[in-house]
């Protein structure tokens, strides 16, 4: 069996983590030929913006990969054009694709021999676009998976070669799940690039049914509001634990907080984001919801360390009868 040229485009940990895995691999070793890894240019990060690679392009450079950073690859410029050259230049068989950033032109999607394959986070058409991880917690969505996509010129629309799910626990946030699905995925393209179906077979459409878009998190959401039903608190704060967080403000500060764990999903326990119940040493800060009640495991103050939430009452003098006050985007 010859090897295959294969490219790989992704950008964030999710990408390298399965990036990393493929390459490590020894049963790929005499079946792939990596060629190429293509990923987003530099961002500047932390506190001192300092320019730092992504998380994909930090795997290329530890391993001496050749690796192409443009800004677009369907653009006229010379920078663009050069790109697009030195992928042309490769001759793959394939290029996989996953959490790339950038929408890839017809041009690159027909380049490979055996075209596009996109590995995305969710079980198509559910969640289609840029958050699926964080979409499916939020909407508590006890369901999710990975998909093996053959690329077209749509966003998500192509047609599906596999697909592989796990269950969503009640206590999953945006980083157990995100950490499960890249292996989960890891597994997946590793089946898939040692029996090859695309040498043999089509991949199939996607349902007509089911369609629905995980935009991506805007600033705005992160705003909490317990005047929502304790599901809908939920949901919104364990798909922004553990970064950026949910926040509310509580006496005047902004506080953040996770690890949650829904207490009632009916009934009225009190003022919404009322604290009816202090922390234990095991167990979180009870508040209620508009509806039902949930428990705060960790809280954090602007400039503060993160704290488990029996900790930070001790630290900062949380009482029965205070009240998350401002207003959010799912009331």
């Amino acid at each position: 069996m010859t090897r295959l040229r294969v490219g790989f485009a992704g950008t964030p940990d999710f990408a390298a983590t399965i990036l990393l895995n493929q390459i490590n691999n020894p049963s790929l070793q005499d079946l792939v030929d990596w060629q190429l890894v293509i990923s987003q240019p530099n961002r500047r990060v932390g506190r001192g913006r300092n320019l730092a690679p992504s998380a994909v392009s930090q795997v290329a450079l530890e391993r001496n990969m050749d690796l192409l950073t443009p800004q677009s690859l369907r653009g006229l410029d010379p920078a663009s054009q050069s790109a697009l050259e030195a992928v042309k230049r490769k001759h793959l068989d394939l290029l996989i694709v996953i959490a790339f950033g950038q929408i890839l032109p017809a041009e690159v999607l027909a380049l490979p021999r055996y075209g596009c394959i996109n590995l995305h986070a969710s079980l198509l058409p559910r969640w289609r676009g840029a958050a699926p991880i964080q979409r499916a917690l939020q909407a508590n969505d006890t369901q999710t998976g990975v998909c093996l996509m053959q690329m077209d010129e749509g966003l998500d629309t192509g047609p599906v070669w596999e697909c592989a799910s796990t269950a969503i626990d009640p206590l999953d946030n945006a980083q157990t799940l995100h950490d499960r699905l890249s292996e989960l995925a890891s597994g997946l393209l590793h089946s898939f690039l040692v029996r090859r179906p695309f040498e043999t077979s089509l991949p199939r459409p996607q349902s007509a049914e089911g369609i629905c878009y995980a935009k991506k998190i805007k600033a705005e959401e992160r705003q909490c509001s317990f005047k929502a039903t304790a599901d809908q608190v939920y949901g919104l704060i364990r798909c922004l634990d553990p970064s950026p967080g949910a926040s509310a403000e509580l006496n005047g500060q902004p506080l953040k907080f996770g690890g949650v764990r829904l207490v009632e999903r009916h009934g009225q326990w009190g003022r919404a984001g009322e604290i009816v119940a202090l922390a234990e040493p095991h167990k979180g800060l009870v508040v209620a919801c508009g509806s039902g009640a949930l428990e705060l495991g960790w809280l954090q103050r602007a400039g503060g360390s993160r704290l488990k939430a029996h900790d930070f009452q001790k630290g900062f003098g949380l009482r029965p009868g205070e009240c998350f006050g401002s207003e959010g985007s799912i009331a």
